[in-house]
């Protein structure tokens, strides 16, 4: 950028320099001063040359603004997520390929490549390429993030929370002054009067939805008085109803610790908020049903119950008073000294098998010990002596039993039945030889033989 040999830039002005006729030109633009500027005419080629380098890039948006001209149609292209446009430059050539043109409002993809005009400053935006996203292409996309959610597990059932019996107070997220909140308020306040709203109104489409949507869920959560919250849209387009389906929106959601549910569209709209939501809702009116319970089915089945439970409670003391009447009939309750008597006379019955059962045993063992004592009394030594017999026996008390046991002329006792005697024995005959010994004493000696001793006898 400097003139051949002098080292001064084309177009750089006189008189600025080392007072040697040239002129050094900053090489970048971090060594510019007030002194050593750049002329604006480098600043611009260097702006371009690095312009250029940029990569053409494909970007989605949506059309807001669209002018055609003979050879050149500008397009304003905003984002379908936040509040940024940008303006493009599309020829007639790249126009005409298309089978339709864009409208305002339509989803594009266009493949863009930065472009800097140097006389004007001015930085466009060429488009090379042009597509119009058709329903079958955002359907797709919504199906593959649906898919990919699910594979995270933020649709499985076991992560829904139940909804409470008897919400106190509801959060509502729903568009401004919409059909939407009309119905789920009306139709609420209709099925439990004493129903309480927390209300956020929110833009349901366009590119603040998302936001605005996620604010609002973002306070209700976190409003320890909301019990559950619900978010209602009416029905629309495919395109209407895509801020429902944002992956940012959806997760938000699986995150809340509040139930949520969602009540977008009609029957046949399945946004993701619906998967990932803990109950669907099919309309803002069934959210409505959902959520509150109907006074008049809770009167009813109070009323039911209470009267099935009076029918328990008369058929339990019917019951019960049968029973007390058949207990009552019993012979025990009717005449209850009945068991008294019945065991007083079994007492009386043992004590009489008692009594003669120990009187025969009694009279029994009398009549044994009666036997015994006579037999002791006809082996005692009396009885003996009563039949006749006498007990010989010497001075010193000893029993004769032998006649070698005495001599003649020793002194015996003798006693009989009724007394006893002394004698004197005159002989001794011994019966297992025969002898006879006399005494010597008083009497002339008597010798018997053996055989008139038993003559004697």
């Amino acid at each position: 950028m400097t003139r051949e040999g002098t080292g001064t830039p084309s177009g750089a002005p006189p008189g600025r320099g080392t007072g040697t006729g040239t002129t050094t030109v900053p090489a970048t633009a971090a060594e510019t001063s007030p002194d050593t500027p750049w002329p604006l005419r480098l600043l611009s080629e260097k702006l371009k040359a690095h312009i250029e380098r940029a990569p053409a890039a494909w970007v989605e948006g949506q059309v807001i603004e669209l002018t055609r001209r003979a050879s050149m149609s500008y397009i304003t292209l905003r984002d379908v997520d936040s509040e940024v446009s940008l303006s493009l430059s599309v020829y007639g050539s790249v126009m005409d390929r298309l089978a339709s043109p864009p409208e305002r409002g339509s989803r594009v993809v266009a493949r863009l490549r930065p472009d800097f005009w140097v006389k004007t400053g001015r930085l466009s935006m060429q488009t090379t390429d042009i597509r119009p996203v058709g329903i079958g292409d955002l359907l797709a996309r919504i199906e593959r993030l649906r898919q990919a959610l699910a594979a995270e597990g933020l649709f499985a059932a076991a992560r829904k929370k139940p909804l409470p019996l008897l919400p106190h107070r509801i959060g509502l997220i729903t568009g401004r002054d919409s059909d939407a909140m009309k119905d789920v308020m009306r139709n609420a306040a209709l099925r439990w009067p004493a129903v309480e709203f927390e209300v956020r109104e929110v833009a349901v489409q366009g590119v603040n939805s998302v936001a605005q949507v996620r604010a609002a869920l973002g306070e209700l959560d976190a409003d320890e008085r909301v019990d559950v919250i619900i978010i209602a849209r009416g029905g629309g387009a495919l395109e209407d109803l895509l801020p429902f389906s944002d992956e940012a929106l959806v997760r938000a959601v699986a995150l809340a610790v509040t139930p949520v549910v969602s009540a977008i569209g009609h029957e046949a709209d399945r946004p993701l908020l619906d998967d990932v939501a803990d109950v669907r809702a099919s309309t803002p009116t069934d959210a409505a049903k959902r959520v509150v319970p109907d006074v008049a089915e809770e009167l009813g089945r109070i009323g039911q119950a209470r009267a099935a439970l009076e029918r328990a409670i008369r058929n339990l003391v019917h019951r019960e008073a049968e029973s007390l009447a058949v207990l009552r009939s019993r012979p025990s309750l009717a005449k209850p000294e009945g068991m008294i008597e019945v065991r007083e006379a079994d007492l009386e019955r043992l004590r009489s098998r008692a009594r003669r059962s120990t009187t025969t045993t009694v009279e029994r063992e009398a009549d044994a010990i009666g036997h015994l004592r006579d037999r002791v009394r006809s082996l005692s030594p009396q009885k003996t002596l009563d039949r006749g017999y006498a007990v010989v026996q010497q001075t010193d008390g000893h029993v004769v039993r032998s006649p070698t046991e005495v001599a003649p002329g020793e002194t015996l006792r003798i006693r009989v039945a009724h007394g006893q005697f002394d004698a004197v024995t005159a002989s001794v005959t011994d019966e297992g030889t025969g002898s006879v010994t006399t005494s010597i004493t008083g009497h002339p000696a008597q010798q018997t033989t053996q055989g008139e001793q038993h003559g004697g006898e």
